[in-house]
């Protein structure tokens, strides 16, 4: 479905342990000057048609229209001069706006 790298698994068992929240919503919503934008944040609600990857610590939550599209995809964590961002790398992404935000399949 969806791979982690190292970092982002890190990174996610940090962020979990510090908010003491374990479950992370990972999605696609429409929206953004290209068309979709990546949701990543803590999952407040979970339906029962939401696919649940448990990783432990923490657990992907993934909506299921999210689910064609993230199919293949890495989440990674980076370091980007003093930010750092989980970050997903799509091979199914077509373009991105100049701001990085915003996506089109």
């Amino acid at each position: 479905m969806i791979e982690l790298t190292d970092e982002a698994i890190s990174a996610a068992i940090k962020k979990t342990e510090n908010y003491g929240r374990n479950d992370i919503r990972l999605g696609v919503t429409s929206g953004g000057c290209v068309g979709y934008e990546y949701i990543i944040e803590f999952a407040d609600e979970i339906s029962d048609d939401d696919h649940i990857l448990d990783y432990g610590k923490f657990t992907l939550v993934i909506n299921p229209i999210s689910i064609p599209f993230l199919e293949g995809s890495t989440l990674d964590y980076i370091y980007e001069g003093i930010n750092e961002s989980f970050k997903i790398i799509n091979p199914k992404e077509t373009a991105a706006c100049g701001c990085g935000v915003s996506i089109s399949f």
